[in-house]
């Protein structure tokens, strides 16, 4: 197989072509990527184009898969800049795959495409995808997800998987992450557990999450099997106030969800992180997923649970782990995180 993984660089995509490399059906893999790494990676190579505005057709042409993991988190302040690379980029990408005649089609959607949902009980994959309308990030997954709709009309020859897993974390990513998330005055020396005293126990902060390469292993699963249609894909147990003061050793206070609110959308306007308060919307208000249709048609397990993987992404902040390249590089940020302050917080886009 020749597969082509767009956002190849990235926390997901950086685990998907380990993944890929080690499997036998795959003779290549083209990585197409904004800006081109140092890292090597088995039977990859990589080409620069930006899947917003350079030609697609002729890089997915052969293919006998095309992986869509592009997608910006950042700029948080300027939703016209991701949605063009988000929503645009993702038709562009769906229409190049049809262009080229692609066999088949998988793309990187989220539980963050969900409508508000139940924490109490597990929904499958009919649960409607209509976001959460205060969240731009839910909102754009939302608008792809209607895209690709459009899309398996136009193409119903096509072999098209759409995955929503929960929050993925793993310890190379920690740099990356703590990026897009907390910003450059966090100190990660204080991202240990015996420094974490408290959790907020707040009502409806039960969430899922799934380590990288697990959710790598979905994919690979996707692009050389038969598998068609949505998958949910996260790891047990879910992340709640109780589980999460088990697992740092901390004791769950009850916060409301108002305050959290609050104190997120005071930091975020002071450009003291770059997370806007809308993430805590969809924390706060997309359902819990039921994985069976992974485990059954995709044939697809965990390796790791939601906690250990969480874990590692904490130690991988604290120790600024990374990979050499564009998204993920420890070396990004500059010295005392200098080059972070100097584009702004919440403005780069990596």
């Amino acid at each position: 197989m020749r597969v082509v993984v767009t956002g190849a660089t990235g926390n997901v995509g950086t685990s998907l072509l380990r993944v890929l490399g080690e499997s036998e059906s795959v003779e290549s893999i083209l990585g197409v990527v904004r800006r081109l790494p140092e890292a090597e990676f088995a039977k990859t190579t990589f080409v620069a184009a930006d899947v917003a505005e350079d030609e697609l057709v002729s890089h997915f042409r052969g293919a006998d898969a095309v992986v869509h993991l592009a997608w910006l988190i950042q700029p948080s302040r300027d939703p016209r800049t991701t949605r063009r690379a988000n929503v645009d980029g993702s038709w562009r990408v769906f229409r190049a795959a049809g262009e080229a005649r692609v066999p088949a089609l998988v793309y990187a959607s989220s539980v963050g495409a969900y409508s508000p949902g139940p924490k109490e009980h597990a929904v499958d994959e009919s649960w409607p995808t209509d976001g959460i309308a205060s969240a731009v990030y839910s909102r754009q997954k939302s608008e792809v997800e209607r895209l690709l709709d459009r899309h398996e009309l136009a193409f119903p020859d096509m072999r098209v998987v759409r995955l929503r897993p929960g929050l993925i974390f793993k310890g190379a990513a920690g740099s990356g992450i703590r990026r897009l998330f907390a910003g450059p005055l966090l100190p990660t020396s204080l991202l240990r557990r015996a420094l974490i005293p408290i959790v907020p126990d707040t009502q409806g902060l039960r969430f899922q999450g799934v380590h990288s390469l697990d959710v790598a292993a979905a994919y690979a699963l996707a692009v050389t099997g038969e598998a068609r249609g949505a998958f949910n894909v996260a790891a047990e147990p879910v992340l709640d106030p109780p589980e999460l003061g088990r697992l740092l050793g901390a004791r769950p206070v009850p916060v409301p969800a108002s305050a959290l609110r609050a104190g997120a959308d005071l930091t975020w306007r002071a450009h003291l992180q770059p997370t806007s308060p809308d993430w805590l919307d969809i924390a706060l208000g997309v359902p819990i997923m039921d994985v069976s249709r992974a485990r059954g048609e995709l044939g697809w397990a965990p390796q790791r649970s939601s906690g250990e993987a969480l874990l590692e992404l904490l130690e991988g902040m604290r120790e600024s782990r990374g990979i050499e390249t564009p998204p993920l590089s420890p070396r990004t940020g500059g010295p005392l995180r200098v080059r972070e302050f100097l584009t702004g917080v919440g403005r780069s886009s990596r």
